[in-house]
């Protein structure tokens, strides 16, 4: 069994176990979710630098990054270093992540944010709006192409936009549709975790350009950013290069001007 597979095993028993605590009705009668959502897509496709930065607190292939930093400093600091968006990882057990994260994140800044999670149940997109998520994100490797369909559809129905996650060329294949709006290459293998740029560029061409192309893991440096932008990619996902340090926004700040000058 992968680290993947596990991870599913895990996240179908906390959500059924959350499905009995709290009620759809209850999250749809929250707050946040009848707030108007902001565009990822579009800041992207205005921006020169496409940073979607991260609150990753650990990893299942780096251990703990930083355990350390509140979300709201992180939060704030990211939007004033001029990043596109914020990814806040709200899985427990392998990224000591959680909704509440979401939350504190939502009430420091005024950025898209994109809930990482592994959606495998309609329940978790709901809870995503009622906690102020403006994207979430769906795992092809980990869904079917009527799963992805149904989700990205109900998601759409409420609002949010879709980065779609893709790992090669038979899981881009399948999941190509209208209900989407943003298409991620994990650099990531998977199932070995080692990190190559050349599966964003290797499947740049195959992605249609309805869709904004975002590159996730691996991207540490300018360099790297430069070297994909001529693939079409508009958006690059940045955890562990920024939350590593001690001030992750300071970190990001640095990294965009350096991209932009």
């Amino acid at each position: 069994m992968t680290i993947l597979d596990q991870i599913i095993n895990d996240k179908r028993q906390e959500v059924s176990l959350k499905k009995g605590l709290i009620p759809l009705s209850q999250l749809e009668s929250s707050v946040l979710f009848s707030k108007p959502t902001f565009s990822l897509c579009s800041a992207l496709k205005k921006s020169a630098s496409g940073i979607i930065a991260e609150h990753k607190r650990r990893s299942p292939s780096k251990a703990v990054i930083n355990q350390n930093l509140d979300v709201e400093a992180v939060a704030k600091g990211y939007e004033k270093a001029g990043a596109c968006g914020m990814s806040v990882l709200t899985d427990g057990k392998y990224f000591g992540g959680s909704l509440d994260d979401l939350l504190l994140a939502r009430a420091s800044c005024q950025l898209p944010l994109l809930r990482k999670e592994f959606i495998i149940d309609e329940y978790q997109i709901i809870e995503a709006k009622a906690y102020g998520a403006d994207v979430i994100l769906l795992i092809a490797a980990v869904l079917t192409q009527q799963e992805i369909k149904k989700f990205s559809e109900l998601a759409k129905s409420l609002n949010l936009e879709v980065l779609l996650e893709v790992h090669n060329l038979t899981e881009l294949e399948k999941s190509i549709m209208p209900s989407l709006d943003m298409i991620g290459v994990n650099n990531r293998n998977l199932k070995t975790f080692e990190v190559s740029l050349e599966i964003s560029k290797d499947l740049a061409s195959q992605i249609p350009n309805d869709f904004v192309k975002v590159s996730e893991s691996g991207i540490n440096s300018v360099e790297a950013i430069k070297a994909l932008q001529p693939f079409g990619y508009k958006g690059f996902l940045i955890g562990e290069n920024f939350m590593k340090t001690d001030e992750p926004g300071e970190s990001a700040l640095e990294f965009i001007k350096q991209l932009e000058s």
